[in-house]
């Protein structure tokens, strides 16, 4: 099971940090995605870290703002996203993997979460 949450409403420029708490599996088997979905857009992927942890992407439309990382103490995944634009307005979803590197196919994930409320507005 995964449960997205830390979304919110921030204005453009600003900073939130996503978290997806993970139970039934551990971080250092399976991989974790992140994804979005804009109204009326196709669900999209963001950013992904291997079950290894060393293993970290993010999409190109969110590269040097989006990082992604884990703690496997408390078997929870961050999305940090700095710098937020409008265009980052969405439901953001984690997921999991049961291959243990990144990826950003939605095809080969498994476990989907319930999502997470970004809104970025002035």
């Amino acid at each position: 099971q995964l449960q997205a949450y830390g979304g919110g409403l921030v204005q453009p420029g600003g900073s939130l940090r996503l978290s997806c708490a993970v139970s039934g599996f551990t971080l250092d088997v399976y991989a974790i995605g992140w994804f979005r979905q804009a109204p009326g857009k196709e669900r999209e992927w963001v950013s992904c870290i291997s079950s290894s942890s060393d293993g970290g992407l993010v999409a190109d439309s969110v590269k040097g703002r989006f990082t992604i990382s884990t703690d496997n103490a408390k078997n929870t995944v961050y999305l940090e996203m700095n710098n937020l634009e409008f265009e980052d307005t969405a439901v953001y979803v984690c997921a999991g993997n049961p291959l243990p590197w990144c990826s950003p196919r939605r095809n080969e994930y498994v476990y989907w979460g319930q999502g997470t409320q970004v809104t970025v507005s002035s």
